[in-house]
């Protein structure tokens, strides 16, 4: 984690390392770095207002390394800036105040995706692999496209929406999964917006002459059914 505010960075990693992380603490950039290069992490956590180099520097330049997962964890909560943070490439933007639980479950949904793309299915973020069978979701996951070759360009949220439903493919994804996915709290989340992403996508697949395979499941959630 790297957060500028001491009591902030030390609480939040007394309380990641209570919940069964292996969690440490860096003020700024340069000390992350430093570890970073003789130890790489599987995911960082990390604050925008930083003194030096911005976490939004830090996400961008880490997002070229394969592999890294990225959570901003930052007090600007406006949509312009949740946004930025997400066309610069994180996985997930949570706004302070943040409950330890929920940061917890969103490093662990983060976790599944980067395991799903270690284990070798770069359908779901990545290069697609050529297959005229399969859904893929190439392109750092910015691009769905359909058996016959059918492309459509995603926006930061629904990028988030499908890749939480590619890494589980064929199985209910909770309403509560695709919240944290979106970088909601769970607690005050509007959930008609769950539903309004998922009859977006539809919509937008269909003026391409495109079938999503999205289907609600009943008091569960949503499942892409390929």
């Amino acid at each position: 984690m790297i957060e500028d505010d001491e009591d902030i960075l030390d609480e939040t990693v007394f309380a990641l390392t209570e919940l069964g992380f292996n969690a440490l603490g860096f003020a700024d950039a340069n000390r992350f770095y430093k570890s970073f290069a003789l130890a790489p992490c599987d995911i960082a956590v990390i604050d925008i207002g930083l003194p030096g180099e911005s976490g939004l520097s830090i996400v961008s330049h880490l997002r070229a390394v394969r592999g890294v997962g990225l959570v901003l964890f930052t007090a600007r909560g406006s949509v312009e800036e949740r946004v930025l943070g997400l066309r610069e490439g994180a996985d997930a933007y949570l706004v302070k105040p943040v409950n330890m639980m929920e940061l917890a479950e969103t490093l662990r949904a983060v976790g599944r995706r980067l395991h799903a793309v270690r284990s070798g299915d770069a359908s779901i973020v990545g290069q697609p692999i050529h297959s005229p069978s399969r859904w893929l979701l190439g392109e750092g996951g910015w691009v769905v496209s359909d058996p016959e070759g059918r492309r459509m360009t995603l926006t930061a949220t629904e990028r988030s929406f499908l890749v939480c439903l590619f890494e589980r493919r064929g199985a209910a994804v909770s309403r509560d999964d695709l919240i944290v996915a979106l970088g909601g709290n769970v607690y005050d989340f509007d959930q008609h917006r769950i539903d309004a992403v998922a009859s977006r996508l539809r919509r937008k697949a269909e003026r391409l002459g495109m079938k999503l395979p999205l289907l609600s499941v009943r008091g569960t959630g949503y499942v892409f059914a390929s």
